[in-house]
């Protein structure tokens, strides 16, 4: 049976290269991949840090159901900018072109999709800040220290190539999401 302190408090072991922040509203994490700055709810929870660890304090009654997922929550969180500001976070998609040759490239901070369904003006996405692309054949990986930041590239790379007024079953041609934004391995 679990007491209510143990129901009012996370601890989460983090690497001794990140640390955590907080300004009013705001959770700053710094590791040696390199800073990440999040909305933080000051007024619902506490973070505390410790050499090794960061411990999450509920300051509004924890009996409540929605008090345990505002805590479980932001454990994750701290758990995925701790990892991903140490062994940083990976997302690969796949290039299906079955009408149309399609040529994916990266010209800066822009990912480029030209010929998509043979039209004559290509279409691009911004990649999220600290987010790269690299272009390896049928295979798009991206990369950052920001697991939001990844996934809403993909996002938006997905969604660029959305195909309107064709048979989505017969006209399959786009970039797919195939592995999700994922903490890399430890290497």
């Amino acid at each position: 049976m679990s007491t209510e302190s143990d129901r009012s408090r996370e601890v989460i072991a983090v690497p001794e290269t990140v640390s955590f922040a907080i300004r009013p509203g705001q959770l700053l994490a710094r590791g040696p991949l390199g800073s990440v700055e999040r909305p933080f709810p000051t007024d619902a929870i506490a973070l505390r840090t410790e050499k090794g660890s960061v411990t999450l304090e509920l300051q509004i009654p924890p009996e409540r159901k929605r008090s345990q997922a505002l805590l479980k929550a932001w454990a994750a969180h701290v758990r995925n900018l701790a990892g991903g500001l140490t062994r940083g976070v990976e997302a690969r998609m796949k290039v299906v072109a079955a009408h149309f040759p399609m040529k994916v490239s990266v010209r800066g901070e822009e990912l480029v999709i030209e010929n998509f369904l043979g039209e004559k003006f290509p279409r691009s996405t911004r990649l999220r800040p600290g987010t790269k692309a690299v272009v390896e054949g049928d295979i798009v990986t991206l990369s950052g220290h920001d697991v939001e930041q990844v996934g809403q590239s993909a996002a938006n790379i997905e969604r660029v190539t959305h195909i309107r007024d064709y048979d989505p079953r017969v006209f399959q041609d786009g970039i797919y999401l195939i592995e999700r934004a994922h903490l890399k391995e430890a290497s």
